[in-house]
């Protein structure tokens, strides 16, 4: 029997205008990009290590704050492109419209767009778990070392997932 589970809030935040709106502009503005796109399934990959670590760790983060942190986290790029507001800053200002609107809670909220706002700097021990997470999962779920046009990209090699690693 298969085990399928609706998750009403991140429903809520796939048909939200605003989310609606800024993906399909980020779809449109990086059609022809050959470095590493935003697309869904780049969101749900996020989520989705998001939630082994979660599970491996025993960390007990409801799977929507997960997914909502995993589909919000890069929200921001278009308004980036368009403007050079840095997307994390752009991307936690729109996500905070998105789940209030969604009803998650202000706990709820704090730690997704404490994620959001921190997702491209290198964790630390003071980094709060979720963060980590995130930050992590955004790292891991590229696969550069596949990547046709890795040769051209901008980013240091520390930085390319070149290897599968825990």
């Amino acid at each position: 029997m298969e085990r399928r589970i609706i998750m009403k809030r991140i429903d809520q935040i796939l048909s939200h205008p605003v989310f609606r709106e800024q993906f399909a502009l980020l779809q449109e503005a990086e059609k022809d990009r050959i470095f590493c796109r935003h697309t869904m399934e780049h969101f749900l990959d996020v989520a989705r290590l998001m939630y082994i670590y979660n599970l491996e760790d025993q960390a007990g983060f409801s799977k929507e704050m997960i997914y909502a942190a995993g589909l919000l986290h890069d929200i921001g790029r278009y308004e980036q492109m368009e403007k050079g507001t840095p997307h994390h800053l752009a991307g936690a200002r729109l996500a905070e419209r998105i789940l209030t609107d969604c009803d998650f809670s202000l706990t709820e909220q704090k730690s997704i767009l404490a994620a959001i706002r921190s997702h491209r700097v290198k964790d630390t021990a003071e980094t709060p778990l979720f963060s980590r997470y995130l930050y992590r999962a955004d790292k891991q779920s590229r696969n550069c070392l596949y990547c046709p046009a890795r040769n051209a990209c901008n980013w240091p090699e520390e930085k390319m997932n070149l290897t599968i690693c825990y």
